[in-house]
């Protein structure tokens, strides 16, 4: 079965593959990020990593990476970043050793505020509504658990 969303009679073109679509858009969003999240001295997984703190903070490690599909591997690098510009604290969980909490920091909640308009920027940029980005969000997201799903 083809990703490409072209008759498979044909050689299918870059531009027919959904796939590519996706990936060429998150370039796009990081071109649009990049200025504002420079401003925040923040690469974009730090946002994301703080966007989900600030939405729960005192979250363990394990959580996050669930909630940002990121293995520890990959995410406890990016908290000891955090943790050296002072935005967040990680510690051991008193009542389970094998579990690190992070926590915001007053820096890192603060941010939260220098950090309020970036959504508001993404969505001028996008040229879509409201409704309309929500929506594509949503269908993404139903894409990615049904792809996570067929890979087991």
């Amino acid at each position: 079965m083809s990703t490409a969303l072209s008759d498979t009679k044909q050689a299918a073109a870059v531009d027919d593959f959904l796939c590519f679509a996706i990936y060429s858009a998150g370039h796009a969003f990081n071109r649009v990020y990049k200025p504002l999240l420079e401003a925040l001295g923040l690469t974009y997984p730090q946002y994301l990593v703080m966007v989900a703190l600030w939405a729960k903070d005192d979250q363990t490690v394990g959580k996050l990476g669930a909630t940002l599909f990121l293995e520890s591997s990959t995410l406890t690098p990016l908290l000891k970043r955090l943790e050296a510009l002072g935005l967040i604290a990680r510690q051991r969980d008193p009542a389970d050793e094998r579990q690190v909490r992070v926590r915001l920091t007053e820096t890192g909640s603060a941010l939260r505020d220098k950090a309020r308009d970036v959504p508001q920027c993404l969505l001028a940029a996008s040229g879509m509504s409201l409704d309309a980005l929500r929506g594509l969000q949503a269908q993404i997201s139903t894409l990615r658990d049904n792809l996570l799903k067929s890979t087991g």
